[in-house]
């Protein structure tokens, strides 16, 4: 009985452990290393950062419009527009060696020093109206493929000037026509009228190698 008496202030005279570690210590602050992924990923604890899903969708927005070229829109013509394009080129080549030839014909007309052979006045008639006639098939061919190209946007000033050019030389053409009855009467009436010839000719030259130089012949 004495024995165990003595067992039980031993017991009780011994120091109480404590039941709190030191070596634990409460969190205060983040470290870096919160934020960065330790060297074995698959640990528990760790989380990636959540990404906001609409700076995703911006970034490849803007990244589709820098890199994905714009689309042209492809105009498709008739076999007719090619006909007639072909009929405006040959009429073009004739062109130039038609005006030469009226040049010609029509300085000798309204020469005063030297008296014309009478083959040169139904010649020059005759030329004139050829002309006329090559430009208004040109005209009309000019205009109908004008018209079916009009959606077509390149080389919008290309067409244009030369659209332009031409539609002058054909009012030009008309006038010096009204001036040729004049032409013999006078010599100041007849300058007039080559003078208006010249300058027709001159617009449709201009119109007809601006075309030949930007698009080949």
């Amino acid at each position: 009985m004495f024995a165990c008496q003595l067992i039980m202030m031993c017991a009780l005279s011994a120091p109480v452990t404590s039941v709190r570690s030191d070596t634990i210590e409460p969190a205060t602050s983040i470290g870096p290393e919160a934020t960065s992924a330790p060297a074995d990923s698959s640990t528990s604890w760790y989380r990636r950062p959540a990404i906001d899903a609409r700076l995703v969708q911006t970034t490849a927005r803007f990244a589709s419009n820098d890199t994905l070229p714009r689309r042209r829109h492809a105009v498709e013509y008739s076999d007719w527009y090619y006909r007639r394009l072909q009929v405006h080129k040959w009429g073009s080549y004739a062109e130039l060696p038609v005006f030469a030839a009226e040049y010609w014909l029509g300085n000798k007309l309204i020469s005063r020093t030297d008296i014309p052979p009478s083959w040169v006045k139904p010649t020059h008639v005759g030329v004139a109206l050829g002309l006329g006639g090559l430009f208004t098939v040109n005209t009309l061919t000019g205009l109908w493929n004008l018209y079916d190209s009009r959606k077509n946007t390149d080389d919008r000033a290309l067409v244009w000037s030369h659209s332009a050019l031409m539609l002058a030389s054909d009012a030009g053409f008309a006038i010096t026509g009204l001036l040729g009855d004049n032409a013999k009467h006078t010599t100041a009436d007849g300058n007039l009228h080559r003078n208006f010839g010249l300058g027709s000719m001159g617009l449709a030259a201009a119109g007809t190698v601006l075309m030949w130089v930007k698009r080949g012949f």
